[in-house]
């Protein structure tokens, strides 16, 4: 062996530069930057959101009118008067038809986005005929479901080709109003949880199927063991979000019945009391009041159900 040889033999590699410990000023603008982005989108909320809700829960301790430029404190009479009048709490009944509806809506948008995640033929023309309702304005869509359910109008027509005559007015007793009114939020916001439901079990990594399927599994074993714990964390926000527009309804009922034949919503109702009667600071008792059982029962709904990390692989 040569003396150039072993020379090379035992060169020794020399070990990367270590770099330099950022400076002060790297480490103020790497903390800075990221807030620098926030600016807007926070000065938005804050303005839109937060400040409105401060002076909300400001104006429930007034006498506000609404109109006067001057107010005087009441403390927490608004507060007494929201819990002790039993008519503004009787209200709450007629959520309990936008619940049941909010139950079929999960169902059935579970039911859509299962069949359509698979090869079916003119899935995406489904897709589109599902979602469509939901790009529609909500007062375009009162104005065409007020002439649906009028006497004599679409739905009778349509049931007398199928030799039913009827002369039911559709909105003319509490219960069937209100019945309709739940059907028309079902086609509406029905589209909104099967695109969840469709992004959601579309993640799902296509290996497991395979498996499944080498290992026999039908339709329904991969719904229950692959599909349903899958989905669990949107199913969860779609539970949140079906009990909280529950109890938030407004759109279809004001347009539609204004509140009458007992279709009056608790939003409706502070509505009225602020731009009819003129009672803004009770108003926003009332809305505070909304807010927080809003709030309690998704703390709840967590509370039951907790949203577990699901690892399927």
């Amino acid at each position: 062996m040569t003396d150039t040889t072993q020379k090379a033999a035992v060169e020794v590699i020399p070990a990367a530069p270590v770099p330099a410990p950022p400076t002060r000023r790297t480490r103020v603008r790497r903390r800075v930057t990221p807030w620098l982005f926030l600016i807007a989108p926070l000065a938005l909320l804050i303005t839109f959101t937060y400040a409105p809700i401060a002076n909300m829960i400001a104006y429930s301790f007034t006498d506000w009118d609404g109109v006067s430029p001057e107010l005087h404190s009441t403390g927490v009479e608004n507060y007494r008067e929201v819990f002790t009048r039993a008519d503004l709490f009787e209200v709450f009944w007629v959520s309990g038809y936008y619940l049941a509806a909010s139950v079929v809506q999960i169902v059935l948008a579970l039911y859509f986005a299962t069949i359509l995640s698979f090869n079916v033929r003119f899935r995406n023309f489904f897709k589109g005929v599902l979602f469509f309702p939901y790009l529609i304005n909500g007062v375009a869509i009162g104005f065409v479901f007020l002439y649906f359910f009028q006497d004599g109008g679409t739905l009778d027509s349509v049931l007398s080709l199928f030799g039913v005559q009827t002369d039911h007015a559709w909105l003319g007793t509490p219960v069937s109003a209100n019945t309709s009114l739940a059907g028309v939020s079902v086609w509406r916001y029905l589209g909104l949880n099967f695109v969840l439901f469709l992004g959601a079990i579309q993640s799902i990594p296509g290996e497991l199927y395979e498996a499944a399927e080498l290992d026999g599994a039908n339709r329904w074993h991969q719904f229950r063991h692959i599909i349903a714990p899958g989905i669990k964390p949107v199913l969860t926000l779609t539970v949140i979000l079906s009990i909280s527009g529950s109890l938030s309804v407004f759109e279809i009922p004001y347009i539609m019945t204004g509140g009458a034949t007992g279709t009056e919503t608790f939003v409706i109702q502070t509505v009225n009391l602020a731009f009819r009667f003129n009672k803004t600071g009770l108003a926003s008792a009332a809305a505070v009041v909304l807010l927080l059982i809003i709030l309690l029962v998704t703390w709840v709904q967590r509370r039951l159900v907790p949203d577990d990390k699901v690892d399927l692989v």
